[in-house]
């Protein structure tokens, strides 16, 4: 029987009315093996900074976890700092590989409070449209699914309107990541989950590092049986916001709530600042290979992490991009929060 969201609870709410969700890194110490004092840091600093809720077991906290038996400690230990929170935040896990791992870590994910799985069909590229239809409904049994439009750069694969339609129709899909990288894929979401009827139950939420600003200020407009039909992403779910996240609520209530407060050509630029800011820290000079340890290098200058230990000992920050990090956090200090991790820092870390 498929497990359907109470959407009236509080995490569900927060997700309907979008917000920042951080793509949890993995802190390891010097032997790379799981610090949780520093991994619990992580998650206070988040959720002290505004975030509504954890993405857990993603990209960013490495696939590798799975193969280190890291998977489930993981999700629990972000779990247990969630349930300490007096307003319980949307707990998100990532699910990978083929029908039979995905359902199993849906279920780990559910045993221990999550609310919805972030579905990766990154393993599944031999396989038609219709069977990754099932796939997800499969998945959807198990726990309420967030789909995730991944760019073919770091291993998705092209989707059609006709698969995001479909995807939409799944009565258990609660969100949307969209990050393809490309503005006609993102209208084809945008498009489907229109003409499936479903943009009150699904939000949509960007993965577009290279557009963030751009994708929460754009109202998206399409027409269903003669009718325009307006919604808009609501939120993000990234790597991005994995550093600096206190700038990132800030940033994204300004949008909500107060986007007279900048001009037109002022948000432009900022979009433009964010964009090449992300451009660093992804790696994108180096084809995104440093863009797990550059997010941990800004982790540990605050003092988060120890270290930019990876589980692979080859993953490491691409030629040039300390240079180019120095550089962005020289002339864009408005998008640091330095100052609010210094001032918690102790805490988090007891």
């Amino acid at each position: 029987m498929t497990a359907k969201p109470d959407l009236a609870s509080t995490p569900y709410q927060a997700l309907r009315r979008g917000g920042v969700i951080p793509a949890h890194p993995l802190a390891l110490d010097a032997g790379r093996r799981l610090d949780e004092r520093r991994q619990r840091a992580l998650s206070r600093y988040y959720l002290d900074a505004g975030a509504i809720g954890l993405a857990v077991g993603v990209h960013t906290t490495q696939f590798e976890i799975r193969q280190h038996g890291l998977f489930e400690p993981v999700l629990a230990l972000a779990a247990e700092e969630a349930a300490a929170r007096a307003c319980e935040p949307v707990m998100v896990a990532g699910a990978v590989g083929d029908t039979a791992n995905a359902v199993r870590e849906a279920q780990i994910a559910r045993a221990h409070g999550y609310h919805a799985v972030l579905l990766s069909l990154a393993a599944l590229k031999d396989r038609s449209e219709a069977e990754l239809v099932a796939h997800c409904r499969a998945v959807a049994e198990v726990l309420p699914l967030v789909g995730f439009y991944l760019q073919e750069a770091v291993g998705g694969q092209r989707l059609s309107h006709r698969f995001w339609k479909d995807f939409a129709g799944i009565e258990n899909v609660v969100a949307i990541k969209i990050a393809p990288f490309n503005r006609y894929r993102t209208l084809d979401v945008v498009r489907a989950v229109i003409e499936a009827r479903a943009e009150d139950r699904i939000t949509l939420y960007t993965g577009n590092d290279d557009h963030i600003v751009a994708d929460l200020l754009t109202p998206f407009t399409f027409r269903r049986e003669g009718v325009p039909v307006t919604v808009r992403i609501r939120g993000g779910l990234l790597g991005h916001w994995a550093v600096w996240t206190k700038r990132a609520v800030e940033l994204l209530d300004e949008i909500h709530n107060r986007p007279e407060a900048r001009s037109t050509d002022a948000w432009l630029e900022l979009d433009a600042r964010v964009t090449d800011a992300n451009g660093v820290l992804f790696d994108v000079a180096n084809d995104f290979a440093g863009c797990i340890a550059a997010i941990h290098e800004v982790l540990r200058r605050q003092g988060l992490l120890e270290g930019t230990w990876c589980l692979d000992p080859n993953e490491a920050m691409g030629p040039g991009q300390a240079d180019e990090l120095d550089r962005i956090c020289r002339d864009y200090p408005e998008l640091t929060d330095d100052a609010f991790v210094r001032a918690n820092l102790e805490r988090w870390l007891a």
